[in-house]
């Protein structure tokens, strides 16, 4: 047994949408005769703790939780549910949560329930999901970007919300390494999969920056309420939430605004560039790149993206070529369509998105533009670190 009253506390959870509540995750918390709270949490993870009590507390908590929720006016709650103890469950016996919501009269379509883990038989969690959602629950799936086996469990649970690792996350709003660019690919294959993000942890305006970034649908953290026994009004936080999100925008703006000048001065290069090649093209005679700090490379390929001349690089004061990457096809790369499109009279310069550049290990983007009618395909490596 344990020490302590059980009892859940709840933390908010804020529609990016709107800047309201939307709903509430349940946490298990413990408080002891000298009025004493902490979390349960660590209990759950804790080999030396019987089961059997475990699950004891997990469903006072559930009880407590649903029955603290029942009056709310709308909104949803979610609550964790392990797939361990559901695969303990007999083969079509009734589920003791759906049992729960209908004796406290708590409606399904107001619950979330969290796939916290990933032990257990995956058929049976998914006969349970199926259960649950045909009653209107909807699911999802906690710390996702961890674990070996977390894509298997979204591809056979097919959940309605995809909830970030914490850590991963506040690892990649930092920018540190490249998680950035991992957990923003996350985000867009739950996107396409027709998945609501959920970034939890959201401590700083930076990292609700990142949240909006990677468009999560709902952020939770200290930003807006730490876990509480009451409930908050509604709109609580909307007012300095949309403060926030206006701040973002005008981020945004800031940026776009940063690539509409550095296309101009992109424009004023490929010039430049043109001309050096109407004029001979000799590597000596390449203007100089003091007016365009960011230039890694630039090289010509024909129509079909086939590189037909060597790169020319900017190294230690001095023009170099490097043949290497001659006769290599670049169609592959996502912005050559993109560039592609613009063929034809009136081309206009093409900038990809930011990527790993593969030679040298920093990030960068590629600027492009059809030249000579459409016949050549001009193109410019550029350090986004100078930008």
């Amino acid at each position: 047994m344990f020490n302590g009253q059980p009892l859940p506390f709840f933390q908010p959870l804020i529609d990016t949408a709107t800047g309201r509540i939307a709903g509430y995750e349940a946490l298990a918390r413990l408080k002891d005769d000298q009025g004493h709270i902490v979390s349960a949490g660590p209990l759950f993870t804790d080999p030396t703790v019987d089961p059997v009590d475990l699950l004891e507390l997990d469903r006072t908590i559930r009880r407590l939780a649903f029955e603290a929720f029942r009056d709310n006016p709308a909104g949803f709650i979610s609550v964790n549910i392990s797939p361990l103890w559901v695969s303990q469950l007999e083969p079509g016996m009734p589920l003791p949560s759906l049992q729960l919501l209908e004796e406290i009269g708590l409606p399904p379509e107001q619950v979330v329930f969290e796939i916290t883990e990933l032990q257990g038989s995956i058929q049976d969690l998914s006969e349970a999901v199926r259960r649950y959602r045909e009653a209107g629950i909807r699911i999802a799936i906690d710390d996702f970007g961890t674990g070996s086996s977390m894509l298997d469990r979204v591809l056979a649970l097919e959940p309605d919300i995809l909830k970030l690792d914490i850590q991963l996350f506040r690892r990649a709003a930092s920018g540190m390494g490249n998680s950035g660019d991992f957990v923003k690919a996350l985000a867009l294959m739950a996107e396409k999969s027709g998945c609501w993000i959920i970034a939890e942890g959201v401590e700083t305006e930076k990292e609700l920056h990142f949240a909006l970034e990677c468009g999560a649908r709902y952020v939770q953290g200290y930003l807006f309420g730490r876990p509480a026994e009451n409930f908050l009004p509604v709109g609580s936080v909307q007012a300095e939430f949309s403060r926030m999100r206006d701040d973002y925008a005008r981020g945004k703006l800031a940026e776009r605004n940063r690539l509409a000048d550095l296309r101009e001065i992109l424009r004023t290069l490929f010039t430049e560039l043109q001309q050096w090649l109407d004029n001979g093209g000799e590597p000596a005679n390449l203007p100089s790149p003091v007016a365009y700090p960011w230039l890694l490379r630039c090289f010509l390929c024909d129509a079909q993206g086939t590189q037909i001349s060597p790169n020319y690089e900017w190294l230690d004061g001095g023009w170099h070529t490097d043949p290497s990457y001659l006769d290599h096809n670049w169609s592959w790369r996502p912005y050559f369509y993109h560039i592609l499109s613009e063929a034809g009279q009136g081309s206009r310069i093409i900038i990809s998105s930011r990527y790993r550049d593969a030679t040298n290990n920093q990030y960068c983007m590629t600027a492009g533009m059809f030249i000579d009618n459409s016949r050549h395909l001009l193109l410019v490596d550029i350090d986004t670190s100078h930008i």
